[in-house]
């Protein structure tokens, strides 16, 4: 545990220095929080004459809002510094949490636009990226078309990863594929992933580049 303390603490500091970076408002917001919540804790506890109690639920209070505000900070900033950047979608798929299968860049051009599956309760969701919008949305409806062949009636999603009218934003990416409506039982999923993965004997090698490997989670 000792060993690990260091590295634990380098990685904060990294982190911290990379969300201070990209976010002027960060340390501000850091100090303004905390420092406002056990101060209404404080006078809370001077009204109701029990200023001990409240001083202690105020500190308390006051690092749980210091958290929330760092992880919050610093995911808002580590999808910025991705946002952009070849392969930021895949990098958060593969973080996907619960019974997901995620197989990257089972589509793509010379020029990175990609398509990412995944397999969960929804179904299998294509996930589409890149600099141009028409060639994401043209290798979407290729993949499409493919996956529908090859698994019948079993819903197929397509999500364009974006900030313009009708994509999804990176940092909301996640969250939407949560909210899609759970279609089919956990324990087809596997099955559905293994069908698919005998599509990939048509596929081309993948590029070289910072894709991320297959990785599989279930619950």
């Amino acid at each position: 545990m000792a060993a690990d303390r260091p590295s634990r603490i380098a990685q904060f500091r990294r982190i911290f220095q990379v969300t201070k970076d990209a976010d002027p408002r960060f340390v501000p917001t850091l100090v303004a929080v905390p420092l406002t919540v056990l101060v209404v804790f404080v006078v809370v506890g001077v009204l109701l004459d029990a200023t001990l109690l409240w001083t202690g639920l105020g500190v308390l209070s006051a690092v749980a809002a210091l958290a929330v505000v760092f992880g919050r900070k610093s995911s808002s900033a580590a999808f910025t510094a991705m946002e952009g950047r070849p392969g930021a979608a895949a990098a958060v798929l593969q973080s996907l949490r619960g019974a997901w299968t995620f197989s990257p860049a089972v589509a793509f051009t010379r020029n990175q636009d990609f398509v990412h599956r995944v397999v969960g309760r929804p179904g299998v969701v294509l996930v589409g990226e890149g600099p141009s919008r028409s060639r994401v949305e043209q290798l979407l409806k290729q993949e499409h078309r493919k996956v529908a062949r090859a698994v019948g009636d079993m819903p197929v999603h397509e999500v364009h990863v974006g900030d313009g009218e009708g994509q999804v934003e990176l940092s909301k990416l996640q969250a939407h594929l949560m909210r899609l409506p759970r279609s089919i039982k956990g324990g087809q999923i596997g099955a559905l992933n293994r069908k698919l993965e005998a599509l990939k004997g048509s596929q081309p090698p993948l590029p070289k580049g910072p894709i991320p490997q297959q990785r599989r989670r279930s619950r």
